[in-house]
């Protein structure tokens, strides 16, 4: 067993799922004023970046199998999600799994929960 792997590359997500890692917050509103620990917690929605994501959502078998008792021969295929590595997403909290790993904090979504992408030097390269 390899020992230096990245600690990302131990995580396989599933499905449609996608491996943020939350933005941290300011702990002053732009008036100046100090939030209470745990208040950024409580908003409907957060954000963080995308490090990692599933394969997609599967797709079955061809419906154009002459034989169904025969093993189909292709592997699963998968529609990829619209979300990147290094895109910013904002999502719905009450959506999210979050949990911690080697004193990382890490958010698991469903692309479904995920309500906008902000993606870096999109303008640049589209001209």
């Amino acid at each position: 067993m390899n020992l230096n792997l990245n600690i990302i590359d131990r995580f396989i997500l599933v499905g449609d799922r996608i491996l943020l890692k939350p933005k941290t917050m300011s702990e002053r509103t732009r008036a100046g004023l100090y939030l209470p620990p745990g208040f950024q917690e409580k908003e409907k929605l957060q954000s963080g970046y995308v490090v990692k994501l599933g394969p997609g959502y599967p797709v079955g078998p061809s419906p154009d199998v002459d034989e169904p008792w025969k093993e189909p021969k292709q592997a699963t295929r998968y529609i990829p999600l619209q979300a990147q590595e290094g895109d910013l997403a904002i999502y719905l909290q009450n959506q999210s799994y979050e949990f911690e790993y080697e004193q990382q904090k890490y958010v698991i979504v469903p692309q479904s929960a995920v309500l906008l992408l902000i993606r870096e030097g999109f303008f640049e390269e589209g001209g």
